[in-house]
């Protein structure tokens, strides 16, 4: 596991850079920062793809629960999808 440095250490580092060096790596931190940003973006936009998607789930859900609410005989059902099975072949 790499040693953890105090940002006030960073800095002395940092200071310790040629003026080029310090420019790079100035570079280097913009690219990391823009690519969290950009992960942190995809990120949020994935949870609320997810979100709709679920919510589209559970309403359709609902709705098939309502379609559904009554009486139901399942030896009928069973029965007649043979049937319906039998008579297609």
């Amino acid at each position: 596991m790499a040693n953890k440095v105090t940002l006030e250490q960073a800095e002395r580092l940092v200071a310790q850079l040629m003026p080029q060096e310090q420019i790079k790596l100035i570079a280097c931190m913009s690219e990391w920062l823009s690519k969290m940003r950009l992960s942190e973006a995809a990120e949020e936009s994935w949870r609320q793809s997810y979100a709709t998607r679920i919510e589209a789930f559970l309403k359709m859900s609902d709705e098939m629960a309502a379609e559904t609410i009554g009486e139901v005989d399942s030896a009928k059902d069973i029965h007649k999808i043979r049937e319906e099975r039998t008579s297609r072949l």
